[in-house]
């Protein structure tokens, strides 16, 4: 028991992982709401008390580190990402949270793993956590745990398992290695908690881990008892409350009265939808038709398809702004699937039009 003494809390953050899963509540869970880096502390706090018997007032993080790949600053401003990553810096400024960046290079993010472990480590042979907290899913830290757990450091986890859809339409899942999770001390199934199959935290305590929404309260929201993301990673979904709305043909889900005519086939007097040739770089304008969970699609006349954008494709503005007529600048990509819009900003939004 630490009834009069201090319980150390050492955080570390996989930062890729966490903006992740964030994107995911803010894009593709009914919360619409990104994940609070204060609110997450805090409940980090009480639940490090309860699992130890200690007033949460003995229960302090004494310290926070954030890692993650980064893009140099002219590549990030040339895609109008500069200013949202200062702001998120400020955020984890504020919080008292380290950052430790690694370049991105064209082969992707590298080392950031490594950096963690080895930092986090170092730090707890110096400073002697009582307990290390991962933001984290990668099997990769177990020998980290393992390290951890002989030098009597209780170590928790904080993971989430959940399917989204990707910017090819695909669906994909995300899993918290089930081998790291079997060797920590302190185990905790964040999307179970989240969505209220966890049943020792209120309503309150759920809501706290989340930014209040513009206009939208958080405090309103009541977990669906139907919706469940996997608990495994060869289990069946619970239900298809999120899986119906993967589209598997694009066709399928833009709006009846938008699609154009056309037909395949050996007959020569077929009518044929009309190709347009798109010349790359060149920026676009077209209204948004249809706006799904993180994807929507434009008007591309004169082709008779719809042109599918992807959250992710979005510059300076926020998915959850964006409204059913506004006016999108792109330039055309191409993904898997085929067409898509790349480096999209906003030139007008329907309320300004009215």
């Amino acid at each position: 028991m630490y009834d009069s003494h201090l319980l150390r809390i050492g955080i570390f953050y996989d930062g890729n992982y966490f903006y992740h899963v964030s994107n995911y509540y803010c894009y593709a869970h009914e919360r619409r709401s990104r994940l609070s880096i204060s609110g997450l502390h805090d409940f980090i706090k009480r639940l490090a008390g309860r699992f130890e018997g200690v007033e949460a007032k003995f229960c302090q993080i004494v310290d926070c580190h954030y890692f993650r790949g980064r893009l140099p600053a002219m590549e990030a401003n040339a895609r109008q990402i500069l200013l949202n990553e200062r702001m998120f810096d400020d955020i984890l400024m504020r919080e008292g949270v380290v950052t430790h960046y690694l370049p991105v290079t064209r082969g992707g993010e590298k080392g950031v793993d490594v950096s963690l472990a080895l930092e986090a480590l170092e730090l707890n042979i110096f400073k002697k956590f009582d307990i290390v907290a991962l933001i984290a899913s990668d099997g990769d830290y177990v020998p980290l745990v393992r390290k951890l757990n002989a030098l009597g450091t209780r170590v928790m986890v904080l993971g989430w398992d959940f399917e989204y859809i990707d910017d090819n339409g695909n669906e994909r899942y995300t899993a918290t290695s089930g081998k790291m999770m079997n060797e920590v001390t302190y185990p905790v199934w964040m999307h179970k908690v989240i969505d209220g199959q966890d049943g020792r935290f209120d309503a309150g305590e759920i809501n706290s881990l989340f930014v209040p929404n513009n206009g939208r309260d958080s405090s309103n929201y009541t977990p669906r008892e139907d919706y469940s993301a996997k608990a495994s990673r060869n289990a069946a979904p619970a239900d298809d409350s999120y899986a119906h709305s993967i589209p598997t043909n694009y066709d399928e889900v833009q709006p009846e009265s938008s699609r154009g005519t056309h037909y395949s086939g050996s007959d020569p007097d077929a009518p044929m939808h009309t190709v347009v040739a798109q010349t790359p770089g060149v920026r676009r304008c077209s209204r948004i038709l249809q706006l799904k969970n993180g994807y929507g699609f434009l008007s591309n006349e004169p082709s008779p398809k719809n042109l599918f954008f992807f959250w992710e494709d979005l510059e300076g503005l926020d998915f959850n702004e964006l409204n059913v007529g506004d006016v999108l600048e792109y330039e055309i990509g191409e993904n898997e699937r085929g067409e898509c819009a790349r480096h999209i900003t906003r030139v007008s939004s329907q309320a300004d039009n009215l």
